[in-house]
């Protein structure tokens, strides 16, 4: 007669055997990025029920997100312009209630432009520092790691000589009911 040991992969085993790291492409990680926070909006953007276009030539705005809604009072149709950032640079959950991105200062100015007809939001992304780190899939989700935090620059001034930083309020975080509100201010003739 055989004794059989529990088997690790099997639930009420132990834990799930680590997965070997798969073979990656060769593209650049800021590339990567890019491509990562990209796909974040979009998920939000679907779950929103909003359009997105994204302006070709790119003049320092990466995309436009419309809202249709027949509450809005403006127009039945509102849009804002969004400009996306991604770093590794910060950690998940960071303390303080806000925390610090440098931008150069012509892309500043372009945010904080005002008056303006067309609201300008900037998303800024933090995720892991490896790429292994930076998705899980599973039967019932897809967890994209760390979080998009949102913030609208109008009228911040330029006070460094070519960056100047800002501050981004973790309040804030950019998912599909933060983006419905800051529709729904916008069509009704408010600010993000």
């Amino acid at each position: 007669m055989a004794l059989s040991q529990p088997d690790p992969a099997v639930p009420g085993g132990s834990l799930l055997p680590e997965r070997i790291a798969p073979l990656r492409g060769s593209l650049a990680t800021t590339a990567c990025m890019e491509t990562l926070q990209v796909g974040y909006l979009h998920a939000v953007a679907a779950a929103a029920g909003c359009s997105l276009s994204q302006p070709f030539p790119d003049n320092g705005i990466d995309w436009h997100v419309s809202h249709g809604a027949r509450a809005h009072t403006v127009d039945d149709e509102v849009t804002i312009k969004v400009q996306l950032k991604c770093t590794y640079q910060i950690p998940p959950h960071p303390p303080g209630g806000a925390f610090s991105f440098t931008l150069d200062n012509p892309h500043l100015e372009k945010l904080a432009r005002t008056p303006v007809s067309v609201h300008k939001i900037l998303v800024v992304m933090l995720v892991p520092r490896t790429q292994d780190e930076w998705l899980r899939a599973g039967h019932d989700r897809l967890d994209l790691r760390h979080c998009c935090y949102w913030t609208n620059l109008a009228g911040h001034p330029v006070t460094g000589r070519r960056r100047t930083t800002v501050r981004i309020p973790t309040s804030r975080i950019f998912d599909d009911r933060a983006l419905c509100e800051i529709m729904t201010r916008v069509g009704a003739g408010g600010r993000p």
